[in-house]
């Protein structure tokens, strides 16, 4: 299993007690006071090829002389005859694969190199995985001066992962959600070092990634970055230019942004803005800047009382084993699963679905929480439904195929996932906690995978589920899926021999690491999660919730409680 990178680190401690970027060429401004690379070496800095050495020895010493922070890579430079040096550029991304990889010289002299393609990271940062393809190169070596040296690097950075989960740190360049209540992670891997602020703002400056750009607004759009952002002491200081007279909910849009975005940086705990370097001066927005005053942007805030929820013998019951309020929590619709909705003005529950079964109909009630539930929508099959805490909406998929969304006040309504049905069979839907992006199970023949997708909207016209993206390729039978935070998901995966167990990944497929499956009487089957929530999952028909490392009854000291389907209302 590949580390996980210092956000999901945190992510996974809470879980168990609960260029710059790649170099680029581009940047939207020419800023001259801080370089794109640390002027100087840090850290472990690689040396020059041993002298003798052999082909293979060359081809290895380059791939060590990719792990270096100083500017165009020299050292690498020097493994490559002269044409090469001077024409390959070290700014067109990196590869990432397995430190374990192979190299080995053929019958015509080259060295072919093949190991495990992890993935890769481009000019702005932004990950891929591998579809669990392999990674080969063959290199050509020629003579220079009783030298061997390589003619053909390939494009960009060949690194080992170790090297760049020593020399990168994740970081979220934060966009907002079409509704204007929350900022949105966007990952992106930085170098470390002083620029690393200064690059965080150019890649907010840039726009989001590809596949998240169309479920998202940004504020920073038409914005320049005059000089480079200054840290002094925990402040960081950001000069615009083009802000003109900007105010209101798209000032705060754009403030929240900067903020909770350097806040990620080390030792950042507070930003002040200026525009043209004169203080920014606007009413309601403080001269110093912290997370604080932009709380209601939170990308991870839950409703106060989000308490967890699960079904025993089709009533709705609460994790300190109470039946929920109505006749839901009475038993007297038999729900096979559930979803509610809080309203977080009042952080009161509001809203709810559940589904029940009867022959070979599964129907979706709707209805206030804690009130009557009436029929809206029925189908062969209809999947666990989910809800966002942006939208007073649920999503439900209807026979494994189509994708609908029930507003709470509304009839269903389709949504436009054009490139679902070729995936697969959707078995399972959950949305983030800011619904811009949407995690679906999809059984493929003998496999069942996870994708990620973006919700993308026009006003209140049609929704359309796009980008669909397999994440986590290395599982292969996915079970169930829920978002512990905006960033991250936690997926029950495993196989016939040994057994289902939960992980944690980056929404981009980054940092994928196992949870712990101790006090757990049999493999998990249903798993629920939300920021700063501890984990529940279903297993041997009982409920267990995770803890210090180890999964424990809901009711410390007491019995199990038996039940199936937790999720937590949002």
């Amino acid at each position: 299993m590949r580390r996980l990178p210092p956000a999901l680190a945190a992510l996974l401690l809470v879980l168990l007690t609960a260029c710059s970027t790649v170099p680029t060429g581009s940047a939207p401004v020419q800023i001259t006071e801080a370089p794109a690379r640390p002027a100087g070496p840090v850290g472990i800095e690689p040396v020059e090829p041993p002298a003798d050495a052999t082909p293979e020895e060359v081809v290895r010493s380059f791939v060590v002389a990719a792990a270096s922070t100083v500017a165009q890579h020299p050292v690498a430079r020097e493994h490559l005859v002269p044409e090469a040096a001077e024409t390959w550029s070290d700014e067109a991304g990196i590869t990432l694969i397995g430190p374990d990889y192979a190299t080995v010289t053929t019958d015509a002299g080259t060295v072919l190199v093949t190991g495990d393609l992890v993935g890769s990271v481009d000019t702005r940062g932004v990950f891929t995985g591998s579809a669990g393809e392999p990674f080969t190169h063959e290199f050509v070596l020629t003579e220079v001066d009783g030298e061997w040296r390589i003619t053909n690097p390939p494009d960009g950075l060949l690194m080992l992962v170790p090297d760049f989960e020593r020399l990168y740190d994740a970081r979220a360049a934060y966009f907002v959600d079409p509704t204007g209540q929350r900022v949105v992670p966007d990952p992106r891997y930085l170098l470390t070092g002083e620029a690393q602020p200064t690059t965080l703002v150019q890649r907010l400056l840039e726009g989001p990634s590809p596949a998240l750009a169309a479920g998202v607004l940004n504020s920073l759009d038409g914005i320049t970055l005059t000089r480079a952002v200054t840290v002094s002491g925990s402040r960081a200081t950001v000069d615009l230019a083009g802000l003109g007279d900007r105010g209101g909910a798209d000032l705060a849009e754009l403030c929240a942004q900067l903020v909770w975005s350097l806040d990620q940086v080390d030792d950042v705990s507070s930003v002040e803005i200026r525009t043209n370097g004169e203080p920014l001066s606007a009413a309601g927005v403080p001269a110093v800047q912290r997370t604080d005053d932009w709380a209601g942007f939170a990308p991870d805030s839950v409703p106060a009382d989000a308490d967890g929820h699960y079904l025993d013998a089709g009533r709705l019951m609460t994790v300190d084993g109470q039946p929920a309020p109505g006749p839901a929590g009475d038993g007297a619709y038999g729900l096979t699963a559930a979803a509610v909705s809080a309203d977080p003005r009042m952080s009161a529950l509001t809203s709810m679905v559940g589904t029940t079964v009867t022959g070979a109909t599964t129907t979706l009630l709707a209805g206030p929480y804690g009130g009557e539930l009436a029929p809206i929508l029925s189908s062969g099959r209809l999947s666990v439904p989910t809800v966002a805490a942006t939208r007073p909406e649920f999503w439900v998929v209807r026979d494994e195929a189509t994708v609908v969304r029930v507003p709470a006040s509304g009839s269903p309504q389709p949504v436009n996932a054009p490139t679902l049905t070729g995936q697969g069979r959707a078995t399972a839907l959950q949305l983030s906690p800011d619904g811009v992006r949407a995690a679906v199970v999809v059984a493929r023949g003998e496999d069942t995978v996870l994708l990620v997708g973006t919700v993308v909207r026009a006003g209140e016209g049609p929704v359309a589920l796009r980008d669909l993206r397999e994440v986590a390729p290395a599982l292969s039978s996915v079970v169930d899926v829920a978002w512990p935070t905006a960033g991250s998901l936690m997926v029950l995966a495993g196989d016939a021999d040994e057994g289902v167990a939960p992980y944690v990944v980056g929404v981009d497929g980054w940092g994928l690491t196992d949870v712990a499956t101790s006090g757990l009487p049999s493999p998990p089957t249903a798993v629920a999660a939300a920021p700063s929530q501890l984990p529940l999952v279903s297993a041997g028909s009982t409920v267990w919730q995770l803890s210090g490392g180890t999964w424990v009854t809901l009711i410390r000291g007491q019995q199990p409680l038996p039940g199936t389907e937790p999720f937590f209302p949002i």
